[in-house]
């Protein structure tokens, strides 16, 4: 795919939430990733294949020729995961080539393995297994992947930026899964006329001559890819307004949202988008400007449903407790005023009646 000379991602027209979503989980990759929700034939694919061109450089260790770490520096990927993946192919598992002609059981490394600090893309998202799709999640949330297979395992890390996106005229996403991406981008269609009709015109030019197009881009592009590079380095530094924290949390409470992975996802976002502006603290706006982002299709029905069921239910208990508790204490009283006094009925033998007792006996 690295040898396919992508579309430009800055010739891309409209789409600003796209491009914005895309940019902020290549400088903070703890956004916990971007998803990509829209008809057929916006852009979703063309964009994040567009990324290639602003990867920053990222280290990572490899095995020489004699078998011995060498660290190197390289541009992040991207790792496209078919939509007909198998879970061995995910994760991992039998080289099934070599188990046969050589006699020898191999644990091969999977897709979540080759996506370590590279850009993990998943087109039709929705279509994907369950079973592969959970074990996605669960190697971006651990950032590693073990592999068993018998007495064999294998532990291999797996970190890097999880960008899916999905059609929903084809089907939704399991609130679960839903859930796990950062950050949700609605591309929708552009209707303004001289847009669609710029489209048009850039997608010819690009397929006449791909070279001379894309060099029209590539001083903006390379400036890009300079600042996507520099906010990395001083995104450790950048801290959040507590104002701004405020700001986000009664934001988050009035919209009821369940999901504490919307407050993760919103103030990592707003640290980006301050790193992106060169500043060491990230401020309400910031907020205000990623939070459509974090917190789109987050809150539930259900969940306020059923929290209200609860809700009731518990207070008809409180409500049955304290009414029997006051009940119970009147009967308690009565109770202790019919029973006898035992200290004034009962006398106990002194040791003269005791010896009394025993000389009675003897007769």
């Amino acid at each position: 795919m690295d040898d396919v000379l992508p579309y430009p991602f800055l010739a891309l027209v409209g789409q600003a939430e796209l491009k914005t979503a895309l940019v902020l989980a290549l400088i903070n990759p703890q956004v916990g990733g971007v998803l990509l929700i829209g008809p057929y034939g916006v852009g979703k694919t063309t964009a994040v294949r567009g990324l290639l061109d602003v990867m920053p450089l990222v280290e990572i260790e490899e095995t020489d020729e004699a078998g011995n770490p060498v660290k190197r520096r390289r541009p992040m990927r991207i790792i496209e995961l078919p939509l007909n993946a198998r879970m061995e192919d995910v994760v991992g598992g039998i080289n099934e080539r070599v188990a046969l002609e050589q006699q020898r059981v191999i644990l091969e490394e999977g897709v979540l393995a080759r996506a370590h600090r590279n850009v993990l893309y998943i087109d039709e998202v929705n279509l994907l297994d369950a079973r592969v799709v959970d074990a996605i999640l669960d190697a971006a949330a651990q950032g590693r992947t073990f592999v068993r297979r018998g007495p064999m395992t294998r532990l291999y890390l797996s970190q890097f930026v999880l960008i899916g996106s999905m059609n929903p005229q084809e089907g939704t996403l399991r609130p679960q899964i839903l859930d796990r991406f950062g950050l949700r981008v609605w591309v929708a269609p552009l209707m303004d006329r001289d847009q669609r009709l710029e489209i048009y015109r850039r997608a010819r030019r690009f397929r006449e001559n791909p070279e001379a197009f894309r060099a029209e881009y590539a001083d903006e592009t390379g400036r890009l890819k300079q600042e996507i590079a520099a906010a990395r380095e001083i995104l450790p530094q950048v801290t959040i307004d507590p104002a701004a924290e405020q700001f986000a949390i009664d934001c988050i409470q009035r919209l009821a949202i369940p999901s504490h992975r919307a407050e993760i996802a919103l103030f990592e976002a707003a640290r980006a988008r301050a790193a992106a502006d060169f500043r060491l603290t990230a401020t309400i706006d910031d907020i205000r400007r990623v939070a459509i982002l974090a917190l789109r299709q987050r809150r539930s029905v259900q969940i306020d449903e059923y929290a209200a069921a609860v809700a009731l239910e518990d207070a008809a208990i409180e409500q049955v407790i304290k009414s029997n508790g006051a009940a119970a204490s009147p009967r308690r009283r009565a109770r202790k005023k019919s029973s006898p006094d035992r200290s004034e009925t009962v006398t106990l033998p002194t040791p003269a009646d005791a010896a009394s007792l025993d000389r009675s006996s003897d007769t």
